[in-house]
C-alpha cells in the first residue's frame, strides 16, 4: 500500500504533442502511484501509445511535463528555461523504464537467453555470467525456462511477447510501461501474456497499460483511464469507469467494445 503522501512514480502535467499540424495530446494530466496499475483505454487515434512514448521520451513533447521519480523526462531546468538532454543522459533515464511494444521488436539472430542478456551486459556493464544467470531466471518467472535456447522464429507469438517481458524486466525498471501487448497476437495466446502481466502487478510493479482487454483492466488494474480526441474524458477505478461511466464517449465507447 503506497502511503498518501508518497511521491508518483508518473506525473503528467499539461502534456501536448503534435506531429505536424495535427495535434494528438491536447493537455494530458495524469499521476500513477508506487505499485499502481493504471489502465489507459480509448479508440484508435485518441493519443494513448502517443503519450506512453512520451514517458520514455521515444517522442518528444511540444509543451508541459513529464516526471518519473520525481525527475524530469528529456530535458533538464536550468535558469528557468528547459534545455534537452543529452543522449547519454536520456539514456540514462530510460533505463528504470521498461516497454513492450505490439511487436515483439526480438532480436531474430539472437535466442530466448541472448535477447534478455544482451541490454544488461551492454548498457548495465553487468558481466554475462551475472547477466545469464539472471535471464535464465526471469524466463523461468515468464513460463519460459525450458526454450531459452531457442529463436524467436521457433517461439510462438505469445511466447515472444513473454521473452519481451523478461527482456524490460532484465535492466530492473521501476516502471514497467506495455503499448497493447496482446492486440498482435491470436486469441489463444491472449491469456499466457496477461497472465505474466498479473503476477508482475501481485509482485508491486508499477505500470502503464494501453489494452482493450477490458477484463484485465477490470480485473488488475486499479485505475483506468478513457482518453478519446488527445484528452482525458474520464478517469477512476475500473469499476467505477466500467460499470457507471459519466460521459456519453465512454458510454459510446464501452458499447462497442463490451
Amino acid at each position: 500500500m503506497t502511503p498518501a503522501n508518497a511521491s508518483p512514480v508518473v506525473r503528467a502535467e499539461g502534456v501536448h504533442k503534435s506531429f505536424g499540424r495535427t495535434e494528438v495530446l491536447k493537455g494530458i494530466d495524469l499521476t500513477v502511484a508506487a505499485g499502481e496499475v493504471m489502465c489507459l483505454v480509448g479508440p484508435s487515434g485518441s493519443g494513448k501509445s502517443t503519450f506512453l512514448r512520451c514517458i520514455n521520451h521515444l517522442e518528444t513533447i511540444d509543451a508541459g511535463r513529464l516526471y518519473v521519480r520525481g525527475e524530469l523526462i528529456g530535458y533538464e531546468e536550468r535558469d528557468g528555461r528547459v534545455h534537452q538532454l543529452t543522449d547519454a543522459a536520456i539514456a540514462r533515464q530510460r533505463r528504470g523504464i521498461g516497454m513492450v511494444f505490439q511487436r515483439f521488436n526480438l532480436f531474430p539472430h539472437m535466442t530466448a537467453l541472448e535477447n534478455v542478456m544482451e541490454a544488461p551486459v551492454l548498457v548495465r556493464k553487468e558481466s554475462k555470467a551475472e547477466a545469464r544467470e539472471r535471464a535464465q531466471a526471469l524466463l523461468a518467472r515468464v513460463g519460459l525456462a525450458g526454450r531459452a535456447g531457442s529463436y524467436p522464429s521457433q517461439l510462438s507469438g505469445g511466447q515472444q511477447q513473454r521473452v519481451a517481458i523478461a527482456r524490460a524486466l532484465a535492466m530492473r525498471p521501476a516502471l514497467m510501461l506495455f503499448d497493447e501487448p496482446t492486440s498482435a497476437l491470436d486469441p489463444e495466446l491472449v491469456g499466457e501474456v496477461l497472465d505474466v502481466m498479473r503476477a508482475l502487478a501481485d509482485e508491486g510493479m508499477t505500470m502503464i497499460v494501453v489494452t482493450h482487454e477490458m477484463g484485465f483492466a477490470r480485473e488488475v488494474g486499479d485505475s483506468l483511464v478513457f482518453m478519446d480526441g488527445g484528452v482525458v474524458v474520464e478517469s477512476g477505478t475500473p469499476a467505477d469507469v466500467l460499470g457507471s461511466p459519466r460521459h456519453a464517449r465512454t458510454r459510446a465507447f464501452l458499447g462497442k467494445v463490451a
